[in-house]
């Protein structure tokens, strides 16, 4: 005899079911690869417009992601409608990611503001080293929390991947002269990872359901 399933928990599967497709993976995976583009443009256009200019990139991949949910995943897979506690913990993430983005630069505007111009080498060496370890503590703490309200423990693997990004960037720089900190390279492997696992799974959901074609209405 089967067991009933409450509308709680067949609204958490749904919900759950709803980051599927991978495409919040590559949405994701914008992040950290905003961190490794933007120290190349921070030369040429600042530190400043280096960041803000991926605002329409970030504001142009969602609205290609809700194209994508509405025409090609819901005849596919449906469309759900999530409670007021669902669309509460969603919102609290997008609020989470956008603390986190907005954090992580002021500490960016303010070390290559100050921190050069106060301290010697050896003392910038050192302070890097806090700085890469604090930046990669607030991400993974940032990917923990959005795990917990999403229930996507996927997030958790990506707030690794964000944590040791910084320490490892610095130690390239401080040992192999890496540029930037070495953040083009650890931040564009971590974007790598994420934006390659959302379009295998989106490529694998697409493969596995078909769109359904309605049957034409006779006369």
């Amino acid at each position: 005899m089967s067991t009933p399933i409450s509308l709680k928990t067949a609204e958490r599967k749904a919900f759950q079911t709803s980051f599927a497709d991978g495409l919040w993976d590559v949405f994701i995976g914008l992040f950290p690869l905003q961190f490794a583009v933007a120290p190349l443009l921070s030369e040429s256009m600042g530190d400043f417009w280096s960041s803000v200019i991926f605002l329409p990139v970030w504001g142009a991949v969602y609205l290609l992601i809700w194209l994508t949910r509405k025409y090609v995943i819901a005849p596919r897979m449906g469309t759900v409608n999530f409670g007021k506690a669902r669309k509460e913990k969603l919102r609290k993430f997008t609020s989470i990611m956008l603390g986190v983005n907005i954090l992580v630069f002021i500490m960016g505007i303010l070390t290559a503001a100050f921190v050069t111009k106060i301290f010697d080498s050896q003392s910038i060496a050192l302070f890097g080293g806090v700085v890469s370890m604090a930046l990669g503590l607030i991400l993974l703490a940032g990917s923990s929390l959005g795990a917990v309200l999403l229930d996507w423990p996927r997030l958790y693997l990506y707030g690794l991947l964000l944590f040791a990004a910084p320490p490892v960037g610095e130690w390239l720089y401080q040992n192999h002269a890496a540029a930037h900190h070495g953040y083009p390279i650890v931040f564009g492997i971590t974007a790598a990872v994420m934006i390659l696992t959302g379009l295998i799974t989106f490529v694998r959901m697409l493969k596995n359901n078909p769109r359904v074609e309605l049957p034409d209405a006779e006369a």
